[in-house]
């Protein structure tokens, strides 16, 4: 049997039954895929149905306020593609006459959609012969046919979509494209690689020659980044200090405490000298919260103050006033919801 004959075969006994693979609505599959981009299955599946069950097309998508796409979208990380995803169907709606595009090609025209995502849409959705090429994909390719090309190098993914365009079942492309990633995401493993329940054990090179550990090569190690970021939570006791980032960083469009960044976690001591306007800075909660190339040592700070001095602060740290009520309708970042939730609606009552 030949690779696609024997994943597909498998691929029918035993894929998961996710809530995505039962209609051929490209909106819904391009939602699965953005979601699915930085998130696992399990946690996907239930941002998935209620991202849906709140916009269930592109229209009502589209016609969101972008605030409240991000607030749907809190506690997925990587906002970027809740604010694409908003764009793209605005684009698609207005400019597209609600047509969404057809074609890879067409597709990768999209803010938002790039080679991967488009083909997976190309390839379920409309039937296109077009690879969808991921980490899976790379991982599953490189052990069955020993590739050794170093996967960090641009380039690559050329040769990887090449010998997918190659195999690729014309008339089953995008059932294809999910047995390949169905496969690398429950069977090829990075680590611990299920082989002796694999449908291709018995023609897999890598495994003939013992080098499935090693494959697929990848060279370059990402740099990760320490951050301190100090959270000041300025109340009066009913109202607080909150600031929306506009800034292109982490949280972007999300509302927090006014933030103070600091290059290493002592020299907050100092800083308190400088903001001697501010009472007693009392320490309330500490985590450590991580990114994939950053991370995040955090530290809320607790200053009450007089209401009447409240607006007076809101200027200095370039903040609106909220009550706490109002919460939650703003989209804010995971260890801001963490917070208000543990710390601060339970001494409300």
């Amino acid at each position: 049997m030949t690779f696609n004959s024997l994943i597909l075969f498998w691929f029918d006994k035993n894929k998961r039954n996710l809530p995505w693979r039962s209609q051929f609505d490209p909106y819904k599959i391009w939602i699965s895929e953005i979601i699915l981009q930085q998130t696992r299955v399990a946690q996907g599946t239930a941002y998935y149905e209620r991202f849906c069950e709140r916009f269930p097309n592109l229209k009502s998508l589209a016609e969101a306020s972008e605030e409240e796409v991000v607030r749907i979208w809190q506690g997925l990380g990587y906002y970027s593609r809740a604010r694409n995803l908003h764009f793209t169907a605005r684009y698609i709606q207005n400019e597209l006459k609600g047509q969404f595009p057809s074609t890879y090609q067409q597709l990768l025209q999209l803010k938002g959609i790039g080679s991967y995502t488009a083909a997976a849409i190309a390839s379920i959705a409309f039937h296109e012969a077009v690879p969808a090429i991921d980490g899976n994909v790379f991982r599953v390719f490189a052990r069955y046919f020993n590739v050794e090309l170093d996967i960090a190098i641009p380039k690559t993914k050329n040769y990887f979509f090449d010998l997918g365009k190659e195999i690729i079942d014309v008339k089953r492309p995008g059932d294809f494209n999910q047995a390949v990633m169905e496969l690398g995401a429950t069977i090829c493993l990075p680590t611990q690689p299920k082989c002796d329940i694999c449908p291709l054990n018995e023609s897999c090179e890598a495994l003939a020659l013992n080098k499935v550990s090693s494959l697929p090569v990848k060279s370059k190690k990402v740099k990760i980044k320490d951050r301190f970021l100090h959270f000041l939570e300025i109340s009066d006791g009913e109202n607080f200090l909150l600031k929306k980032r506009t800034e292109n960083d982490v949280w972007k469009n999300l509302y927090n405490f006014p933030l103070i960044e600091l290059k290493n976690e002592q020299l907050i001591n100092q800083k308190w000298e400088e903001f001697q306007f501010l009472k007693e800075p009392t320490l309330i909660w500490k985590e450590k919260h991580i990114l994939s190339h950053q991370n995040l040592y955090i530290e809320f700070w607790r200053i009450s103050v007089d209401p009447t001095k409240l607006k007076e602060l809101a200027f200095k740290f370039d903040s609106e006033i909220f009550g706490l009520e109002e919460f939650e309708r703003l989209p804010l970042p995971k260890p801001m919801e963490k917070y208000v939730q543990k710390i601060l609606l339970p001494a409300s009552f």
